[in-house]
């Protein structure tokens, strides 16, 4: 956000600055992929284009934040991103768009796609988590699989509040779903992280790394 790397809560409050993203990169390096977020994009106030293209030029890197047009998802694919994350635009009224994410799959094909199951209160949150939908998350993956290679999923109510996270809602995504998952939002110690690989899921962490309440090093030695 602004050209730094932040941390907010609920996807509102700023809570911290990390270091630049130069340095949080090289902080990052025994990771096989790097999460990277472009909020002002995702709220709809500007970009931060050239961070990703450094950042892609240096990490394998997925990158999410405002991609609700093929042309966005094809930019950031040119600029290096291993994988783009597709929020908002993936959803209509009622439930998946699925007029757009074929245009999207057949753009970029499915393997470039992650899609993002973002939920607050039961329900599945878009632009920037500030509106909710009717649907959740539960309900819609089976028809999202054919358009993606994988799920980012989130737990709202628990992001950047270093609480924990909530096991039971990603079991129930486990099961509704052989694809990729990957857990955020709440995770907090290493046995948040261990349960969760134990379900198959991989975990995406922020604050409680930002904080020093998981230790990268640690971290780095549980990778098989």
């Amino acid at each position: 956000m602004d050209g730094k790397v932040v941390q907010l809560v609920q996807g509102r409050e700023k809570a911290l600055e990390g270091d630049s993203p130069d340095e949080m990169l090289a902080k990052f390096a025994a990771f096989p992929q790097i999460q990277v977020i472009d909020l002002d994009a995702a709220i709809g106030k500007g970009s931060n284009d050239g961070l990703v293209e450094m950042l892609a030029a240096k990490a394998t890197i997925r990158v999410g934040g405002g991609v609700r047009t093929v042309e966005r998802a094809e930019a950031l694919l040119d600029q290096g991103a291993f994988k783009v994350i597709v929020g908002t635009a993936a959803f209509g009224p009622n439930g998946p768009n699925q007029g757009f994410l074929k245009n999207l799959i057949d753009a970029v094909g499915r393997d470039r796609v992650i899609l993002a199951l973002d939920s607050k209160d039961g329900k599945i949150v878009v632009k920037g988590w500030r509106e909710s939908t009717d649907f959740t998350a539960v309900e819609v993956v089976k028809h999202l699989e054919q358009y993606c290679s994988g799920f980012l999923c989130t737990y709202v109510d628990k992001e950047g509040m270093m609480q924990g996270t909530d096991l039971e809602w990603f079991r129930s995504l486990r099961a509704a779903t052989d694809l990729e998952i990957t857990a955020a939002g709440g995770i907090t110690t290493v046995e948040d992280i261990q349960a969760l690989e134990a379900m198959g899921i991989h975990c995406a962490v922020g604050m409680a790394i930002y904080t020093g309440r998981l230790d990268l090093a640690e971290l780095a030695g549980m990778q098989s």
